[in-house]
This record gives structure tokens, sequence and C-alpha cells, in this order.
């Protein structure tokens, strides 16, 4: 009897305990996990921007109209950032014509309501605002210049004949020189 109670404990066990087992999730998994919920739920404020993962951002990162593009990486909580911004507004509001610029902001989704938004209303920013929400920075960095260390300040400007790459801050005289680059 007592061998068979014991089989039966054993059967009971190989039944039970090795059932159906989930793989654990990796840290990186569940971190990701996270984070898409956390945008997920942001993005379910209606942000009044569009949000962009790096594959969304791509095409606006070689267009081929007969324009000249300015795509300025940025933030709100990036000092250098905001001293710049009313470069590429008046450069925007200049040649309306013939560039197009596009600020891209590397806001963290938390600030997307609370400060993004009501920092582009209180300055009057007139050019496109589109937000860059992907984690994968390590994927994506290189892919808009090879040699960009991920650092802001970050401008790309590109038409149909050239494209340049420049990680640091602008002047207004500054940035007219290299557009002008292009122009002419």
């Amino acid at each position: 009897m007592k061998n068979l109670l014991s089989l039966g404990m054993i059967a009971l066990f190989l039944v039970f305990g090795c059932g159906n087992k989930e793989k654990k999730k990796t840290t990186e998994e569940l971190s990701d996990e996270t984070q898409v919920a956390q945008n997920q739920s942001a993005i379910e404020e209606e942000v009044k921007f569009p949000v962009y993962d790096f594959a969304g951002l791509e095409p606006l990162l070689h267009k081929e109209g007969n324009k000249t593009y300015i795509i300025n990486f940025w933030a709100t909580w990036c000092k250098p950032c905001i001293a710049e911004l009313p470069y590429f507004e008046k450069v925007n509001t200049e040649h309306k014509d013939n560039v197009e610029v596009i600020l891209v902001s590397l806001d963290m989704p938390s600030m997307w309501k609370s400060r993004l938004e009501p920092f582009v209303d209180n300055k009057g920013i007139k050019s496109e605002v589109v937000i860059l929400d992907d984690p994968k920075q390590n994927d994506w960095i290189p892919k808009v210049d090879q040699e960009w260390s991920g650092g802001i300040p970050a401008t790309l400007i590109y038409n149909k004949n050239k494209r340049s790459f420049y990680e640091r801050g602008f002047t207004y005289e500054e940035l007219n020189t290299e557009l002008n680059k292009f122009l002419n």
C-alpha cells in the first residue's frame, strides 16, 4: 500500500509539476513590454503631434521632392535645442517655398502632454513637429547618420542632390550658411 501511495504521489507530481510551463521572460523583454504599454497609454491621451517609431519616421528622412529638408532632433529638456529653435522657425518662414523644417521631438512619453504641447503652443512654433518614440536607439541612430553619437541637438539637411548631418547647435548665421550650400 505504501508503494502504491508513493507511486500515486509521483504520478500526480509528473502530471501537475511538469505540465505546461511558460518560458520566463527576460528583463529586456519585460522592459520592452512595459515601454510599449506606457507608450500606448500616452498615445491614447490623444497627443496632438504624430508619434512615430523609427520605421514610421524614416520616410521623412528620405523625401524626394524639390525642396530642401531640415530635420532637427531636439527635446524640451535640452537647453541648446531650445536656444536654436527660433532660428529654425525663422528659416522656415523665410524659405517656406523651397525649404521644409521638421522638428523631431525626443521627449519622453510622460512629457508629451504636460511639457511638449504647451511648449510648442507657448512659443508659437509653426514648423512641423513630430515625436520619435522608439526605445531601440542603438538600432536607429546609425541609420540617421553613421557618425551620430545620439547627442542632441542634431540636424539633418538634405535634398535630392546633397545630404549633411550636424551633431551640434546652430546660430542663425551658421544655419543660413549651411542651408545656402543646398539652395545655391
